[in-house]
C-alpha cells in the first residue's frame, strides 16, 4: 500500500484514529522555506534557575528494586557526572552510547546471580541491545523496548540500514524495503546521518541495534494498534523480517509525570495559576523537549511569531543551537524588551529548564502543543487531546510528524533539523492561527 501525507491546513481535532490514506506515496514535508529576516522577541521568565527534572525513584512499598551498575563517564571522555544524556552535549551522544557497553561484565555478574526457579525476562531499552547476548548466555527471555512510534522505528531502522542518501545525489530519495513508499528529504536529515557511509561511529551503532533487534525474542513499542495498526506497526514487522513478534504495549506515560517534590513547588503553581487566568483552549505550549533546539535567528522568528498569533503562550525555552543545552538560558538570545512586557501583560510565560508538561497539557486552557514531535510528547498531547503544531529536528522525529499529519491531528510549522530548520513569524502566526481559530 501506498500512502502519502499531505501538508494539511485546518483546524484539527486530536482524535487517535486513522483516517483512510490515499494511493499516492507518503512525503515527508520537504523544501524548507527561505531564511527568516532577522528580528527579534522575549519571553518573560518565571524562574531565572533551570529545573532540571531529578530522576523518580519508586516508592519503599514498590516491588521494583534498583540495582546499580559502576560507570566511570570519564573514562570514556565523558563529562564526570555524564549518566544521561540530559547532562551531555548532542555531539556526544555516540560516545556515550558505546560507553554503555561497559555495563556489560558488571550487567552480566547480576544476571547471574538473578537466576532462579522462576523464568528470567530482560527488557532492554533499544540503545542496549548488546544485553541481547547476555540473556542468551544464561537462557533468559530478552526483549527490547522502543519508545519511538512503530512508523518512526521502521522508517529510522531504513534509514540507518541502508543508508540511501549516500547512493544518491537527489534531494528527495525513498526509503528501501518498507511495503509502503516513503520519500524523504535530504534536509530532514541530521548532520550526523548525512556525514554516515557505514565506516563512521553513528553508521556503525545504530546498524549493531538494528541486528540486535532482530535477534531478540520478542519487540515492545510504547504505541497503540488504533493509531498504528494501519501502517507503524505493520512496517516494522516488515521491517525487521518478522523476526521478531513485534507488540504495542502504549501509552506508557507516568501518572506522575506532571509534578516532582524536588522541583520548586512556585513553579508548578505558579504555572497553573496563570494557566487557570486564561479561557479554555486559548493557550499554546511550545517545548522542543530536553535534548533538542533550534537557532538563535529562529528563536527571535518563534517569537515574534507568538506575538503576531495573539495566543498567549507557554514557552520552555533552551540555549539556541550552538551552546549547551543544559546551560542557564541568557536573556539576550530572546528580544529586547519582550520578556518583561509579556510578564506584566499576562499574555506569555517563559520557562527555563524543565517544566511540569503533562499539567500544562491537561489544563483546559491549553489549546495546541508547539513540540519537536518527539514522541513521548506527542502521546502526552495526543491522550490529552491537544492538537500538535510539528517543529521536528532530529532523529524519528520527522516521521512521526508524518504519521500524526496522516491522521489529521497535526500540521507542520517549519521544515529541516536543527541545523537548517527555518520558519517566517509570519508562518508561525499562520499554522497557530489554523489550529487555534483567529487572533484573541
Amino acid at each position: 500500500m501506498n500512502i502519502r501525507c499531505s501538508f494539511l491546513h485546518g483546524s484539527y481535532c486530536a482524535l487517535p484514529l486513522p483516517r483512510p490514506r490515499s494511493s499516492e506515496p507518503l512525503r515527508l514535508p520537504c523544501r524548507p522555506p527561505p531564511p527568516p529576516p532577522p528580528r527579534a522577541h522575549r519571553h518573560p521568565r518565571l524562574h531565572p534557575s533551570q529545573h532540571r527534572r531529578p530522576p523518580r525513584l519508586p516508592p519503599p512499598d514498590s516491588p521494583l528494586r534498583l540495582h546499580s551498575l559502576p560507570f566511570s563517564p570519564s573514562s570514556h571522555g565523558l563529562p564526570p557526572q555524564a549518566e544521561s544524556l540530559a547532562a551531555i552535549p548532542v555531539r556526544q551522544f555516540i560516545t556515550f552510547f558505546q560507553a554503555s557497553e561497559s555495563l556489560r561484565p558488571a550487567f552480566d555478574d547480576f544476571i547471574a546471580g538473578a537466576r532462579g526457579s522462576s523464568p528470567l525476562c530482560i527488557v532492554s531499552d533499544y540503545f542496549f541491545g548488546w544485553t541481547v547476548d547476555v540473556a542468551r548466555k544464561h537462557g533468559a527471555f530478552h526483549s527490547v523496548f522502543l519508545t519511538t512510534s512503530a512508523f518512526g522505528a521502521a522508517t529510522y531502522f531504513s534509514l540507518c540500514t541502508h543508508l540511501p542518501h549516500a547512493l544518491t545525489s537527489d534531494d528527495e530519495f525513498p526509503l528501501p524495503d518498507l511495503p509502503d513508499v516513503v520519500v524523504v528529504h535530504r534536509s530532514q536529515l541530521s548532520k550526523y546521518v548525512l556525514a554516515a557511509d557505514g565506516t563512521d561511529p553513528f553508521s556503525r551503532f545504530f546498524q549493531a541495534q538494528i541486528s540486535f533487534c532482530h535477534a531478540t525474542d520478542a519487540v515492545l513499542v510504547n504505541t497503540v494498534e488504533e493509531i498504528e495498526a494501519a501502517a507503524g506497526l505493520r512496517m516494522l514487522r516488515c521491517t525487521l523480517s518478522n523476526a521478531a513478534p513485534v507488540f504495542p504495549v502504549g501509552p506508557l506515560l507516568s501518572a506522575s509525570a506532571s509534578e516532582h517534590p524536588s522541583s520548586p513547588a512556585a513553579s508548578s503553581s505558579e504555572i497553573v495559576e496563570w494557566l487557570d487566568s486564561h479561557p479554555p483552549r486559548s493557550v499554546i505550549y511550545v517545548s522542543f523537549g530536553s535534548q533538542n533546539t533550534i537557532q538563535a535567528a529562529q528563536m527571535t522568528e518563534l517569537a515574534m511569531g507568538l506575538e503576531a498569533s495573539g495566543r498567549p503562550f507557554v514557552w520552555v525555552v533552551r540555549p539556541p543551537v550552538g551552546f549547551d543545552v543544559t546551560a542557564e538560558f541568557d536573556a539576550e538570545w530572546l528580544p529586547e524588551g519582550f520578556e518583561e512586557t509579556t510578564r506584566k501583560e499576562k499574555r506569555g510565560l517563559v520557562i527555563r529548564g524543565w517544566a511540569p508538561q503533562v499539567a500544562i497539557l491537561r489544563h483546559e486552557s491549553t489549546g495546541a502543543f508547539l513540540s519537536h514531535c518527539g514522541w513521548n510528547s506527542m502521546l502526552e498531547g495526543l491522550i490529552h487531546g491537544v492538537p500538535i503544531i510539528g517543529w521536528p529536528l532530529a532523529g524519528e522525529q520527522f516521521f512521526n510528524a508524518t504519521m500524526a499529519a496522516e491522521l489529521g491531528v497535526c500540521v507542520e510549522a517549519a521544515r529541516g533539523n536543527m541545523e537548517s530548520s527555518r520558519v517566517e513569524r509570519g508562518r508561525v502566526a499562520e499554522v497557530v492561527g489554523a489550529v487555534m481559530g483567529g487572533r484573541r
